[in-house]
């Protein structure tokens, strides 16, 4: 990131932005007057919890002038960039620092330090608080934002947000016939511990039992009115595109796909399988033979996957399912867990929502033509994607797609088969 002259000269002169910070370095006497360390501290964590960035220090940030630094004073601007990243920042960070030389309005080159953070796998706390960069300055991250980030981030210290409690639901709101079916055989255990055991409770701050996010989204049958957007919000429309071309209606089918997760699924593929086309082809030897537009098999893991693994504390964002003439597309809120990329997907696992995944587990399929060959909605094989990747092609002739947007959402899309 800005890593040659010619980049770092064009950046100072357009000025600061969500990837650059300038700052001049002051001495009075032999000691050094500013930055401070805990400005210092601020400044890298905030990028550090943001997209990444550059220090570059001995730029004037109003003038964008390169003012430079004494030459025998480069070890202790390097030694307090050191100490303000291992001292002041939890956890520490791990800088690239680099002196180079630019050159100043006169042409003369002068001495500066680039210290280049990148995007961390974790929350760094500075002496600010929690900070991160928008625009050309640093900012406290809101409570919503700061909870997605620590999950996002998988701090292995923090609770997984599917296990935590949620405020203002109790126990009752819990269906006993909807979570009486995970728990194994009938117990004189407390209600409160059973759930526990399961996930589906826990203690509040105040050591008040409440249900989990996970115990919610199977164990009621309306999660959404303390879950907003726990549902999957489902839109079949005539033509290709969301605007119509022509005349007619655009949307042909529309419906919010409510209740526990499993049902959820059920009734998102029933959506998929009501709209689809399906043609139909006479063998030469005799015989129909129907064409659907999806494999079945593969919409029912997408949308599991979908449901299961999407980020929960996104309050208001909800799974939609786009079923177009041409193709399929599945939204799943939240960025990918730990450093996996779209790319990455067919060949890695990782939950995001422990808890509720291994309920989903425990969870049978409930509809023989969806999952021929297994008898529970996750196998937790890691197998959903290649599954989706695999079936669809063969029928399409063309591979599903994965595609992040703007760190937030995951969108697949699945392209139709061609009638014959």
């Amino acid at each position: 990131m800005l890593a040659t002259r010619s980049e770092l000269l064009e950046k100072i002169r357009l000025g600061e932005d969500s990837f650059l910070e300038l700052k001049e370095v002051k001495f009075a006497g032999d000691k050094l007057r500013g930055p401070s360390q805990n400005d210092l501290a601020d400044e890298l964590a905030a990028f550090a919890n943001s997209a990444g960035g550059v220090l570059l220090l001995g730029v004037e940030d109003r003038s964008r002038e390169v003012v430079g630094i004494a030459p025998e004073r480069l070890d202790a601007v390097e030694a307090l960039v050191r100490q303000a990243c291992e001292d002041s920042v939890k956890p520490p960070l791990t800088p690239i620092i680099e002196r180079l030389t630019l050159p100043d309005l006169t042409g003369v080159e002068r001495p500066v330090i680039r210290v280049e953070v990148t995007r961390s796998l974790f929350v760094h706390q500075s002496p600010s608080g929690y900070l991160h960069r928008v625009g050309s300055s640093r900012r406290p991250i809101p409570p919503d934002h700061l909870a997605r980030l620590f999950q996002q981030r998988s701090q292995a210290r923090l609770i997984r947000f599917d296990e935590t409690p949620v405020a203002q639901a109790t126990l009752a709101d819990l269906d006993e016939g909807l979570w009486r079916r995970f728990a194994a055989e009938q117990t004189d255990e407390p209600l409160e511990v059973l759930l526990s055991k399961l996930a589906m409770a826990a203690q509040d701050e105040r050591g008040i039992w409440r249900p989990t996010v996970a115990g919610l989204l199977l164990a009621s049958h309306h999660p959404e009115r303390f879950l907003p957007g726990a549902f999957v919000q489902a839109v079949a429309y005539g033509g290709s595109d969301v605007v119509p071309a022509g005349e007619g209606a655009y949307q042909i089918d529309a419906q919010e796909i409510t209740g526990p997760l499993d049902e959820q699924i059920r009734n998102a593929c029933a959506f998929v399988r009501k709209n689809m086309r399906v043609s139909a082809y006479k063998r030469a030897e005799g015989g129909r033979v129907d064409v659907p537009q999806y494999d079945m098999t593969a919409v029912f893991e997408a949308v599991t996957n979908a449901v299961a693994h999407r980020d929960y504390s996104m309050a208001g964002s909800k799974v939609r399912l786009r079923l177009f003439a041409d193709r399929l597309e599945l939204y799943s809120p939240g960025m990918l867990p730990n450093t996996m990329t779209p790319e990455s997907l067919p060949y890695r696992q990782a939950a995001r929502n422990e808890a509720l995944t291994s309920l989903l587990a425990r969870c049978p399929v409930g509809d023989s033509a969806l999952t021929p060959y297994r008898s529970h909605i996750m196998d937790k094989r890691g197998e959903g994607v290649p599954i989706i990747l695999k079936r669809s092609e063969q029928l399409s002739g063309k591979r599903p797609e994965y595609r992040l947007s703007d760190d937030s959402e995951l969108m697949l899309t699945i392209f139709a088969a061609r009638a014959e």
